[in-house]
């Protein structure tokens, strides 16, 4: 059986991770996405806000979990007894950044192999965090986010605004 984890925050979850969700979903037996738990951040969103989100965006894919974690990816993935690391490479820069932790990764854990997928076309272009500044500034982030997310992200900028 192959197993795969699919790390990162995800705050917030974008259509970009989703299709990366989606497309790796089909090549493995079980994806595990992995919600990062990163205490030098400060997310827009808690872990199990996070964890909420990226289930009902995933609710039709079977054979896909979210489950939130803390500490190094490798130790996570011996935990889930995982055998590959699922990245998504938007540009050059994230290559450069991914194949260092990628052989990191392998250098501390050997049996962990890491596989990149190039993100589709159509989102190479979108993150987190534009998808939070263009929040922020009142902005349309429907095409950028499901719609389960768009809605809490306008919650949540609501609710800042408020205390603003």
């Amino acid at each position: 059986m192959l197993k795969a984890i699919y790390p990162g925050s995800f705050d917030p979850v974008t259509l970009g991770h989703e299709d990366i969700i989606r497309r790796s979903s089909r090549l493995v037996d079980e994806l595990i996405v992995g919600v990062l738990n990163n205490k030098a951040k400060s997310p827009l969103f808690s872990v199990e806000e996070r964890v909420k989100m990226l289930e009902e965006v995933t609710k039709d894919l079977a054979n896909v979990r979210i489950i939130p974690f803390g500490g190094l990816l490798v130790d996570f993935a011996r935990r889930m007894d995982a055998g590959m690391i699922i990245r998504g490479l938007r540009a050059i820069t994230d290559f450069e950044y991914e194949l260092q932790m990628s052989q990191m990764n392998h250098k501390m854990e050997a049996g962990v192999e890491t596989v990149f997928l190039t993100t589709s076309l159509e989102y190479s272009y979108l993150s987190s965090s534009t998808v939070k500044e263009v929040a922020a500034f009142g902005g349309d982030i429907s095409q950028f986010v499901p719609d389960v997310v768009a809605d809490r992200i306008t919650e949540k900028m609501n609710k800042k605004e408020s205390v603003d």
